[in-house]
């Protein structure tokens, strides 16, 4: 298999011992109308560490099969959303 890597959403982490549900989403226009569809699919993804939560953005790439459906591990995490409560300034009583 070439080496491949997507920038996917997590949809769904915690689930699985070590294993995310990572959702990619492509562009391709329709070869008649020529508008622009979303097409996605969804990987399941090694994450050893299990660091992911729901709503990440992430790189994952290709690797040797570690389960039966498993075949991509976590590269790198891009963006994650802030939680609820968190903030950047911090307060000094």
């Amino acid at each position: 298999m070439p080496p491949m890597s997507f920038i996917g959403l997590v949809t769904s982490a915690g689930k699985m011992s070590k294993t995310a549900t990572v959702t990619v989403t492509r562009k391709i226009e329709h070869p008649v109308t020529r508008k622009l569809i979303e097409r996605s699919k969804k990987y399941l993804t090694h994450d050893p560490e299990e660091v992911l939560r729901v709503n990440d953005k992430v790189l994952i790439r290709n690797c040797p099969p570690v389960s039966a459906r498993k075949r991509f591990k976590l590269e790198k995490i891009v963006s994650r959303p802030k939680a609820i409560g968190e903030t950047n300034a911090s307060v000094s009583p």
